[in-house]
């Protein structure tokens, strides 16, 4: 396998004399980078000389910050065997820290070798930049506090404090009306979805949609003009604002997947210049789709391990990036051979100098072969749990059987995380799925208005409707629903291990029994903050101050038998007929100075005067 130097910064750097510009190519034959003026004409074009391990570089006199550029690359174009080279394809540099407008799908950019012409007019140009580092201070979260996932755009077109020229930006995140509403909720870290600079997929266009979430991002440094129209000093200011706040950001980054996607995609970035190496083929030089999006990027190569590595440094380095949140995850950790743990790339996030005190989070599933991985990752990852959110909706479902599980859970999941602290992210709903509101109103998804006739998202959502489908008037379904979702979020809120809230779900956001609503840049996925229901805003509020107030619900070690109590409805201890019993529906809790009382139909607490629980 190729070794990548480190002895050579990659991207564009500038030098006393100019721009120094390098890339990795273990397959191109000639390389060029191509300058641009403010008026997108192309002024000069320069070859990159050939070092050794596949690094070309050149450095161009005269150029300063600011320079408009792209790349070009030639060599063999053989698109059976992996080989996409072609000079005609102006690709976006993988190192781009600013790219000088969004991304935008064009046929064009897909066209065969001689076929689609000079895509220059069609591809953003990177723009030179030299970020300046910040004081980087150990992230405030701590395991066991409030997450809160959000659309960065959806999240603030709709709010009426934030000025209008500040709406569905990064920027508008350090509002004091945002942060207020954050403090509130007693958030721990706020996890903002994709914000590096994404393009629709190719069949969104016609439909007259557009990617609302950014999961299918072409470089993975470039923030996305739309949401950072300040650039990479919008970022900056915006976490400072969260840390003055005492709120630490994660962000949710896509290394498994690029808009290049299947062997139909466009040529962007690290097709033109190494399919082979950028992306995993199998032995009949297919590419390989562990990810469903036709391809998935080849995290065991070690030019993609340094990119993924560079990427993580810079959001630390130049924003003070407090953590990751990996989307499929299992892909940084496989080869060939399936995923390993303590595959290369992982295990550098928890050794680097830089990035070991970092937050990490695994979305611990993919679609390839062994790709379910929950409890595997090593420590400190944190992993969604899926079996968190699956069980509790049964149970509140009214499922047999489920008190048991239902235990499991809110003790930390300790069936399915072995270490000596619980390494679960519990949550109910996220920006994948229904809403905790549509849960508990929709039997069925209602996604037509993707323009998929219904076939896209699960089927199988764990949601019931009190007999009712979606919206309605009667009084009496509307009132078991409210009792479901309270019950819903007392349970996330008392549950031992990291919990994650999405936006919205605290005040009874809805997205009209869409489970995939990925392509709804509307009011689908906009919040409500005037039609928010401010009464269950408060029961939440009222939840995390019960959280942070008793430190046992922060805790994420095991659970010692002499620390909690289960009790049944009449106050005796659980027997193991009442645990098997598959009619049961009530439980209590007595841990930490508090008392939870489960019940089919509403969750009930009390907090005591003694640790033991005890009056």
């Amino acid at each position: 396998m190729a070794v990548v130097s480190e002895g050579l910064q990659l991207g564009a750097a500038l030098e006393a004399g100019g721009v120094r510009f390098s890339v990795w190519s273990g397959a191109a034959e000639r390389i060029w980078v191509s300058i641009f003026d403010d008026h997108d004409r192309e002024t000069d074009r320069v070859e990159l000389a050939r070092g050794a391990e596949g690094m070309f570089s050149a450095e161009i006199a005269g150029l300063g910050a600011g320079v408009r550029y792209g790349l070009r690359a030639d060599g063999p174009y053989d698109p059976q065997r992996g080989l996409w080279f072609d000079p005609e394809k102006l690709l976006v540099d993988p190192y781009a820290l600013e790219i000088d407008r969004p991304y935008a799908f064009d046929p064009r950019l897909a066209a065969r070798r001689g076929e689609g012409g000079d895509t220059a007019p069609l591809m953003p140009k990177a723009l030179v930049r030299k970020l300046p580092r910040v004081d980087v201070a150990p992230p405030r979260f701590r395991p066991g506090e409030l997450i809160y996932e959000f659309n960065v755009r959806g999240f603030t077109m709709h709010h009426p404090a934030v000025p209008e020229h500040l709406r569905g930006t990064i920027g508008a995140l350090g509002h004091p009306a945002i942060i207020e509403h954050l403090v509130g909720l007693g958030v721990g870290a706020v996890e903002l979805m994709p914000i590096t600079a994404w393009m629709d997929e190719r069949h969104l266009p016609p439909l007259g949609l557009r990617n609302a979430w950014g999961y299918n991002p072409v470089t993975f440094m470039a923030l996305d003009p739309r949401l950072a129209p300040g650039g990479w000093a919008e970022l900056r200011d915006t976490v400072a604002a969260l840390h003055e706040a005492g709120i630490s950001v994660i962000l949710d980054l896509v290394f498994n997947h690029t808009a290049e996607s299947d062997a139909l995609g466009p040529t962007l970035s690290l097709r033109g210049l190494d399919a082979r190496a950028y992306y995993r083929h199998d032995r009949d030089d297919r590419l390989v789709n562990d990810t469903g999006t036709g391809h998935t990027v080849a995290c065991d190569h070690p030019a993609v391990q340094r990119l993924v590595l560079d990427s993580l440094r810079a959001f630390v380095r130049h924003a003070g990036v407090d953590g990751f949140r990996f989307d499929l995850a299992p892909i940084l950790g496989r080869d060939a051979n399936g995923f390993r743990a303590d595959a290369p790339p992982l295990r550098a996030m928890v050794e680097d100098e830089i990035l070991k005190d970092r937050i990490l989070i695994a979305e611990p599933w993919d679609i390839g072969p062994g790709g379910y991985q929950l409890g595997n990752f090593q420590p400190p990852f944190l992993e969604w749990n899926d079996r968190f959110r699956d069980d509790v909706r049964r149970f509140w479902r009214g499922d047999a059987g489920m008190v048991g599980t239902l235990a499991t859970r809110l003790a930390g999941s300790f069936d399915v995380f072995s270490d000596d602290a619980t390494r679960s992210v519990n949550f109910l709903a996220a920006h994948d799925g229904m809403t905790l509101r549509d849960l508990v109103s929709y039997e069925h998804k209602h996604n037509l208005a993707n323009g998929e006739d219904n076939r896209d998202g699960h089927d199988d959502n764990l949601s019931w409707n009190h007999g009712v489908e979606g919206g309605t008037h009667d009084g009496t379904v509307l009132t078991a629903r409210r009792r479901n979702v309270k019950a819903l979020l007392a349970s996330l809120f008392v549950s031992r291990g990291t919990i994650m809230l999405t936006a919205g779900d605290e005040f009874g956001r809805t997205q009209g029994g869409n489970n995939n609503a990925y392509a709804q840049d509307n009011a689908i996925t906009w919040l409500d903050w005037e039609g928010r229901d401010e009464e269950l805003e408060a029961f939440v509020r009222a939840l995390s101050g019960i959280r942070r107030r008793i430190a046992a619900l922060r805790e994420t070690t095991r659970l010692d038998e002499s620390e909690v109590r289960w009790l049944r409805e009449d106050g005796a201890l659980m027997t193991v007929t009442d645990w098997e019993d598959p009619a049961r529906q009530h439980l209590t809790m007595v841990f930490g100075g508090l008392r939870v009382e489960i019940g089919p139909d509403e969750v009930k607490w009390h907090e005591m005067e003694s640790s033991d629980g005890r009056d």
